[in-house]
């Protein structure tokens, strides 16, 4: 243990540079340590899960190693273990690992029999993913015959997570045309095979040679590439690593640019090995000249929850009655946020350090009340933050070691002396979420929860925004199962005037309701409050705290669901309400939205990236209605929409993920983020997560000369949307970031119109090509640009890297729309061959006002096949591929979507691919 816990604490170093991750991974001479597996708390106590997992990594080791041309191994893992499994002499605490930080959970399958092994990424190529995820009966090799030895499996999924590189087949579009003839999607080109498919009827069934299909001008439904046996290619990991001679990725020499598949796509037909080469990973490596020893252990147990609050009473906490709105928030948290079963201790602080409540476990309400009522009652003095940190180290050590346990640390003021306690925090194992109230918050105070992987929050003074509320309502457990922890499912405020009302609705579906808590709050008098329940029945027993200006009411049992009404009246003051509930259900996932950032410090003109990730366990929600505020130092707040499109800042459309860049820098400091989620009559729930980036499944295989059937793979259908309402509310905190360098108003345009992503291709009327896509905006993906400038080639690369001296396509009767609508443009192809065979490649660019240019887009394709006049001879089973049996105009996105126009059909022409 020793080398493992020192080595997370190297976390500043890199964590400071400004990308957002939660990740305690570090590379130590080639070595990944730091990797954090995570058993998911549902999954049943198996203790051999253990083991297999080691062994998984270990067999992965050498695989990645050899992969990487001797530059990378698995050094150093933590498997979290659940708090409900027993308990051994082995396990020890967690410091800074959890499940929130996990960068593999291992969970059971959802739905059932779907153990596909995946990594979430949310982000662009060259970007590291979220997380991998994959079950038990994967795990225990369960599995083989559809994904592999898991050792190769989990260095596939390694290289999404790590290098953000994707996958290179396509289960959308197994086949593509080139120059006339059919090829398989595959990487390399040199992976040989035959293309059957699978025929049943009744009871029997049989395979049979794929039919070239009439309508999509490519083979038939249901065809599939079957791998041979024996292959003398070795890459790419990234299509096929289940193959025995495939152990390396592709490179630039052997890259299969033409395939359509999301590698390709999305990394602008760079190769798997490009991009890696261009990882800060690769750069800062060099070549091991001796074999890597074998990965080592660590098993940490989860434990009970211990927080230590650690809260500012100095004298500056009396502006803008800081020090009343630190009441109300502190005391959502202890009443509501904290889960039962934890221990709460609190340390208030000036000029010195003072011991408000040694800890404490919460197991009743009246424990719940009595820390509410050690909060701090009056302010004064100077700021020493350093003095509550070490004051709260030795409150938590009386009981339990301070590995793994959190601080929750509340400033409004400068401090200078922070730095001086970095060590000590660094070494203790603790895990500080940081609050930064007010505009002169302590500058170093994010440093305190970037290395200690801790929550970073920010509230301004504006009452309103209840952002104190909602930093503190965030603060539920990175441990707890999902079913115990405190869900925001609203958060808003309105200052009145003249004896207004505030009036609106809370929806309570039915995967919450349980510890149901309303929470109002005001600046002068107690409002008039009204709150019905959806059957009409008034609700009275709020418990009024006059002192603190606020009141709450709890929801026995259960709340009922459907759509409650409130009415606040009030006279020229501000007041707020806050509505949380927990899982309605243990066995009941509740609909979750967790937000984040791209990354906690931005530098102008660099844009953020602001996600929201919605979900009822697995499944994604979709079509919800999402907004994003973002709250600069200054008290401007700006709302963003955000959007699960595919386009812009958002990688894959209906995912669950909505997404959108910020551009709208007002000054510099902190910003804070918040994020609003409202599903209606459109959002609807998705059975399971469409695939972004996972190991290939094996559908077949050749054995001695014969074809052999895995079961059909678990459908990830496009429609599989279930239709049924899905109504909510929730409200999320989406922490801070630090934005610098922003000038002076007026802010000056340096942000490009955003990238093309999803650009289609088709003819149209014989002789036309119709385009579609996305709109980008001025901005990134706001506003609307000025012009595009789309150009063609009939050479990929000459159109990727020699894009200025394409051929430009006329598009004066071009005007672009407002960023996110969906563009048209029916062109015909001049001044360049386009003849029988010929593949022509199309790409955008977008222009805006200052003449700022967008990246390339992705290259679309049409292809032009005229075939023979008579039917040729039926191809060998060894041919790689042959002409198509009649005219086809073929296009494919990205790069490659097809559609065909087809003369006469002659005859029926049996194809083959080797």
């Amino acid at each position: 243990m020793g080398p493992f816990k020192s080595s997370v604490f190297i976390l500043i170093l890199h964590l400071l540079e400004g990308a957002l991750s939660n990740s305690l991974i570090q590379l130590n001479n080639n070595g990944y340590e730091g990797i954090v597996v995570a058993i998911d708390p549902n999954v049943p106590e198996d203790e051999t899960l253990i083991q297999q997992i080691k062994d998984m990594v270990t067999q992965a080791s050498p695989y990645l190693f050899e992969a990487t041309g001797k530059r990378f191994y698995f050094k150093n893992v933590a498997i979290l273990i659940p708090e409900t499994w027993k308990t051994k002499a082995d396990y020890v605490r967690p410091k800074l690992e959890t499940y929130k930080n996990a960068d593999v959970l291992v969970a059971e399958s959802t739905p059932p029999g779907n153990d596909e092994p995946y990594t979430e990424q949310m982000g662009n190529c060259g970007e590291k993913g979220e997380r991998i995820h994959l079950t038990p009966d994967f795990i225990a090799g369960k599995k083989l015959g559809e994904y592999g030895p898991q050792g190769r499996a989990f260095v596939h999924e390694w290289a999404h997570l790590r290098w953000g590189v994707f996958d290179e087949y396509n289960n959308d579009e197994k086949f593509y045309l080139s120059n006339g003839r059919i090829q398989a999607v595959r990487c390399s080109a040199g992976i040989t095979g035959t293309n059957v498919v699978k025929k049943c009827q009744g009871g029997s069934c049989y395979t049979k040679r794929c039919t070239f299909n009439k309508v999509t001008g490519l083979y038939e439904k249901g065809c599939e590439f079957v791998l041979q046996s024996r292959q003398t290619e070795k890459a790419s990991i990234m299509f096929a690593q289940h193959v025995d001679s495939i152990v390396e990725f592709c490179t630039e020499q052997n890259h299969n640019k033409e395939a359509p598949n999301k590698q390709n796509q999305k990394c602008n037909l760079r190769s798997t090995w490009e991009v890696i080469r261009d990882s800060e990973d690769f750069k800062k490596t060099t070549p091991m000249t001796t074999q890597p020893p074998n990965p080592t252990f660590s098993l940490l147990q989860i434990g009970q929850r211990i927080v230590c609050l650690v809260l500012d009473k100095s004298g500056s906490m009396a502006t803008g009655k800081r020090l009343n709105r630190l009441n109300q928030a502190g005391q959502l948290f202890l009443l509501q946020t904290v889960e039962l079963g934890s221990w709460v201790g609190m340390v208030t602080f000036d000029s010195a350090a003072h011991v408000q409540s040694e800890l404490i476990q919460i197991n009743s309400g009246s424990d719940r009340d009595t820390l509410a009522k050690r909060l701090p009652a009056a302010a004064s003095g100077g700021t020493s933050i350093c003095s509550g940190l070490q004051s709260a180290f030795t409150v938590i050590r009386k009981k339990y070691p301070t590995d793994g346990s959190e601080i929750v640390l509340l400033t409004d003021g400068e401090d200078n002396t922070i730095s001086g306690c970095f060590n000590e925090v660094k070494q203790s194992g603790a895990i500080i979420h940081t609050v930064a109230l007010g505009p002169s918050a302590a500058q170093e105070l994010e440093e305190l929860s970037k290395m200690t992987g801790g929550l970073q929050t920010y509230a301004s003074d504006q009452v309103q925004n209840n952002g104190l509320i909602d930093a503190f309502g965030a603060l539920s457990s990175g441990n707890g199962a999902v079913s115990q922890r405190s869900i925001q499912l609203e958060s808003k405020g309105l200052t009145l005037q003249n004896s207004q009302w505030m009036n609106g609705t809370v929806i309570v579906d039915s995967t919450v309701g349980k510890d149901t808590l309303f929470l109002i709050t005001w600046t002068t008098q107690p409002p008039q409050i009204l709150l019905w329940d959806p059957s009409g029945q008034k609700q009275g027993g709020f418990v009024v705290d006059k002192n603190t200006k606020m009141a709450y009411l709890q929801i026995q049992g259960i709340a009922k669901v459907g759509i409650w009404k409130y009415s606040l009246q009030a006279s020229s003051q501000t007041l707020t309400l806050t509505v949380t509930s927990r899982a309605s259900n243990a066995t009941l996932p509740p609909i979750t939205v967790t937000s984040k950032t791209n990354k906690d410090t931005s530098k102008f003109p660099s844009p953020l990236i602001i996600y929201a990730n919605i979900r009822q366990g697995a499944s994604p929600i979709l079509r919800a209605s999402v907004t994003a505020l973002i709250e600069s130092v200054n008290g401007k707040t700006v709302t963003l929409e955000l959007l699960d499109n595919g386009a812009g800042a958002d990688a894959t459309k209906d995912d669950g993920v909505y997404s959108r860049y910020f551009t709208t820098y007002d000054t510099n400091g902190r910003y804070s983020v918040k994020v609003r989620a409202l599903g209606g009559v459109n959002a609807a729930r998705r059975r399971v997560i469409p695939q972004q980036s996972g190991a290939l499944y094996i559908p077949d295989w050749i054995e001695n000369d014969e074809i052999q059937w895995n079961p059909p793979r678990p459908e990830i259908n496009k429609d599989d949307v279930q239709h049924k309402q899905v109504c909510f509310s929730r409200t999320s905190s989406g922490g801070s970031f630090v934005a610098s360098d922003v000038p002076n108003a007026p802010i000056p345009d340096l942000f490009p119109p955003g990238q093309i992503t999803d650009l289609k291709a088709e003819i149209h009327g014989g002789s036309l090509i119709n385009l579609t896509w996305t709109a980008p905006g001025d901005d990134y993906d706001h506003g609307t640009a000025h012009k595009y400038i789309i150009r063609i080639s009939t050479s990929i690369l000459d159109l990727r890297d020699k894009f200025n001296e394409s051929l430009q396509v006329n598009t004066t009767a071009l005007i672009p729309k407002e960023a996110n609508s969906e563009e048209v443009f029916l062109f015909k192809p001049e001044n360049i061959t386009f003849e029988n065979g010929t593949d022509l490649f199309i790409a955008i660019q977008a222009v805006d006002k200052v003449d700022l240019k967008s990246e390339i887009s992705n290259i679309a394709r049409v292809s032009l096949f005229i075939p023979p006049q008579t039917p040729p001879e039926t191809p060998s089973p060894d041919e790689t591929s042959a002409p198509c049996p009649n005219i086809h105009i073929n296009s494919t996105i990205p790069g490659i979507h097809i559609l065909k126009i087809m003369w006469k059909w002659i005859g029926e022409l049996q194809l083959s691919i080797a």
